[in-house]
């Protein structure tokens, strides 16, 4: 009998000082180098005879941010081992075990340079939401607009009125799409308290959309229900974020977790290193600079869950995950 592995979907980074929702404004050649640390063990109470896994752990290389290094490993050791590009551009690691096993235990290392992604950015220059939304629309022998992939429901994001009423309020159609998904940004995080270990990756949106409350997860997929139920394209970003500890405390050692936020369609924006893609961070009201580290996108968090697979036997299972995030070099840190 085979059984789903539950997914590791450590999602709930909440930046301990939290960022204004301004254009962020670095100098075009400051550069921040990062190293993640992401460690994932399942312990099963009776052996799995058989598994295959996917993970989704290697961040991108883009012109924003540029991937120096990366290594995984996997105990035991694989018996099958192959990594290919999925259908959004994200690294995927396939593996598979054949021998009884107590125990899985899968470490990825990263190291990073990151730079400014938004330089001189100015919302207003986006199309209004009523002409992107024109544009995304299907008609017969038009050009495919590669963005529309991300303008439809998905698994974990089903579209709701209640979500599309809620967005209206920022999302008018004769306003720059990029203005509009700021302050829809800036009031999730002002209506929604994050409140960690509130929901499961079951937990609908809708439901989050009434308690208002939830992690990163939670709010990115409310964030992405809310601009496809106006009929506009954004994805689903998975990644990293830097924290900082308290004053006077030390930084710990895999007290970090993965970090989830939204990238929004927004055609006229024209960044040089992000083209038409604004990403936006409701969790901490911010436009990702320096301490955002992206590992994969797609339409929810289904499409790049770090680890997931089926397996055969194993019975009841604990997961532990443990993720550090560590400034190699950092000019914000520096400066301040």
């Amino acid at each position: 009998m085979a059984d789903d592995a539950q997914p590791d979907g450590s999602t709930s980074s909440q930046s301990q000082s939290q960022s204004q929702s301004q254009t962020p404004s670095q100098r075009p050649d400051t550069v921040a180098c990062l190293t993640v640390e992401h460690e994932t063990r399942y312990d099963y109470a009776s052996p799995v005879e058989m598994a295959h896994h996917i993970a989704c752990l290697r961040p991108l290389s883009d012109e924003a941010q540029q991937l120096r290094m990366f290594e995984m490993s996997v105990s035991p050791q694989p018996a099958q081992h192959s990594v290919r590009r999925d259908a959004f551009g994200n690294s995927r690691a396939y593996f598979a075990l054949n021998a009884p096993h107590a125990c899985l235990v899968v470490k990825a290392r990263s190291e990073v340079e990151i730079r400014p992604r938004y330089l001189g950015l100015d919302p207003a220059r986006s199309l209004h939401a009523a002409h992107v939304r024109e544009q995304l629309t299907y008609r017969a022998q038009a050009a495919f607009e590669a963005a529309s992939e991300f303008a439809y429901a998905s698994p974990y994001v089903p579209l709701h009125d209640e979500l599309r009423a809620y967005a209206l309020e920022s999302m008018r159609p004769s306003r720059p799409v990029a203005e509009g998904a700021i302050e829809l940004m800036q009031r999730i995080h002002r209506d929604f308290r994050y409140a960690p270990a509130s929901t499961d990756i079951s937990t609908p949106i809708i439901e989050v959309f009434e308690r208002r409350e939830g992690v990163c997860q939670d709010f990115a997929h409310l964030m992405l229900g809310c601009l496809r139920a106006c009929g506009l394209a954004a994805r689903y970003v998975s990644g990293y974020l830097l924290t900082q500890p308290p004053p006077g405390q030390p930084r710990l050692q895999g007290a970090d977790a993965s970090h989830a936020w939204v990238s929004v369609w927004c055609p006229g924006l024209g960044s040089a290193r992000a083209g038409d893609w604004l990403d936006l961070d409701p969790t901490n009201d911010c436009l990702p600079a320096l301490h955002h580290i992206r590992v994969g996108h797609g339409r929810d968090f289904g499409d790049v869950t770090p680890l997931r697979g089926v397996i055969r036997g194993g019975g009841e299972h604990t997961l532990t995950v443990r993720v550090t995030t560590l400034p190699v070099s950092d000019p914000e840190i520096a400066a301040g």
